[in-house]
């Protein structure tokens, strides 16, 4: 079944998009907060589009998410027991929760730098070190510099392979998103249980 094809040409058509940039910048923003989609699904598109910009897509997406990182922060800060704490109990994420509160507590502002740059969802760690009350300054640092080698890490690939690197991409993303999508009912199973 050939959707992820569909959905990969359709990411490349809003790549060129006159607003794209914009739309990047949103879903950076957003997704660091509480949206699920990564900003590196428009990013790579984005920088295979249009490979002179791609170190200005990926500057954009980093500070977006950086910010969007900040506003998660404020709200565990402020808002956790009204609005966080009842969305992780609807979610049932409970456990996760308490396991992302030992690893801040035993490895501080590290864990923040683990989470920007790897696929774990930011969202959780960015509302989770506001709730425990993370030095700001160190949050924003290692978010800043954790989100930033991750999307110019995805540049640079995307610039790099260029028309090689889509082809390749386009030949192999129905497998790819499949893969993907098992990983993650897997991962769900697991975490579940």
């Amino acid at each position: 079944m050939k959707l992820f094809s569909h959905l990969y040409t359709r990411m490349i058509q809003w790549s060129r998009h006159p607003r794209a940039i914009w739309f990047l910048a949103i879903n950076s923003f957003v997704e660091s907060v509480f949206w699920p989609i990564p900003p590196d699904v428009m990013l790579a598109p984005m920088c295979l589009a249009q490979p002179q910009r791609a170190w200005r897509y990926a500057l954009v997406a980093a500070l977006a998410s950086a910010l969007g990182g900040l506003a998660g922060y404020i709200l565990g800060f402020w808002l956790f027991e009204t609005a966080v704490l009842p969305a992780i109990e609807l979610l049932g994420y409970q456990e996760k929760f308490e396991l992302i509160k030992l690893w801040f507590e035993h490895w501080d502002v590290w864990v923040v730098f683990l989470a920007g740059f790897s696929p774990i969802p930011y969202k959780l760690f960015t509302v989770t070190a506001g709730m425990m009350q993370m030095a700001l300054l160190p949050f924003m640092l290692a978010s800043i510099i954790s989100r930033s080698a991750r999307f110019f890490l995805v540049a640079a690939l995307m610039r790099w392979g260029g028309a090689r690197m889509e082809h390749k991409l386009r030949q192999y993303i129905d497998w790819i998103g499949w893969s993907c999508v098992v990983a993650a009912i897997a991962a769900y199973l697991i975490f579940k249980g």
